[in-house]
């Protein structure tokens, strides 16, 4: 039997970290890991969104997951995001990853071309084939990839011995009982993520094992309360925390430049995390952006004092 404990908690999307020429800040890196490993979070979600894996080079990739890998020793579940828009470079990052030791790989379906599900189904499993002996985890994120994990799609990638769990980032929370129901079936080792940040409580409600959420980083005390008040049966007030943790996700979504460099922005100013802005064309935070930055840290603030006394 696999351990599955090591992927049920809070795990932060962790933020690409740029220095002042828009290159990799390896330091940077470094210190968000330890930043995460300091909080209490159970892991972190390397290569995501979070971490614009798109706008980033195989060799940038390969060299952020080995410097998280390296500060993180063993104190952090550690899934790495290969995907790539190609096959050849997504089984590369794979073989790296796995060579680092990480718990899992994970991936979205590949983007712009709509391609049949058995097309999509060969992509995931040539990934997961060049990192045999590591746990697949598919991302499902219709609302960005433009494809959709259907239930006829995952009952296919489930002949893999290594899909081992779901992200799901579809916003209909119906979609995560249906995952994690016929992903356990047969006695079978299965875990499913809650995406959205802002239905963490009704996910984790339908089942979820665990959230991985882009915003979590900014506020991981607060995930961590509202992790454990579920957890604990606390309902009314999970329900209550994450009113206010939504609240702070549409203020971070209220500025010009991109939410990750308002996030980024407010790491730097609550935490002194240095991490860099955005890649273009991810906009970046312009003077007017301030004064919403200042609401942000604000209404966190606010939170903290509120509910992890």
């Amino acid at each position: 039997m696999k351990d599955m404990t090591k992927y049920q908690g809070v795990i932060p999307a962790f933020y690409a970290c740029y220095d002042k020429n828009g290159e990799i800040s390896v330091e940077g890196v470094r210190a968000l890991t330890r930043h995460l490993i300091a909080k209490g979070v159970k892991g972190t979600y390397v290569g995501g969104s979070s971490g614009e894996c798109i706008y980033q080079s195989v060799a940038e990739r390969k060299l952020v997951l080995e410097t998280v890998m390296e500060e993180a020793k063993g104190k952090l579940t550690v899934i790495a995001h290969v995907a790539c828009n190609n096959t050849r470079d997504s089984m590369e990052l794979a073989r790296h990853a796995e060579s680092l030791g990480v718990d899992a790989i994970a991936s979205i379906p590949p983007i712009y071309f709509h391609l049949p599900e058995y097309a999509i189904a060969k992509y995931w499993n040539d990934i997961s084939s060049a990192a045999p002996n590591t746990d697949f985890i598919i991302y499902n994120i219709p609302q960005l990839a433009g494809t959709a994990l259907t239930m006829p799609l995952f009952r296919e990638m489930l002949k893999n011995p290594m899909v081992a769990g779901v992200k799901n980032s579809s916003m209909p929370t119906q979609d995560i009982q249906q995952f994690k129901d016929e992903g356990s079936r047969n006695g079978r080792d299965f875990v499913v993520f809650n995406g959205p940040d802002e239905q963490l409580v009704s996910g984790l409600a339908m089942g979820a094992d665990g959230g991985i959420g882009g915003t979590y980083g900014a506020y991981p005390e607060l995930v961590l309360k509202l992790f454990n008040l579920v957890k604990a049966g606390e309902a009314e007030q999970a329900r209550q925390l994450q009113y206010d943790i939504d609240n702070i996700i549409y203020a971070m979504c209220a500025t010009k430049g991109n939410m990750y460099a308002t996030i980024k922005e407010i790491l730097r100013r609550r935490e002194g995390l240095d991490l860099g802005s955005v890649r273009a064309p991810l906009f970046e935070l312009v003077p007017e952006d301030d004064a919403q930055i200042a609401k942000c840290v604000e209404m966190i603030d606010a939170a903290m004092a509120k509910w992890c006394k």
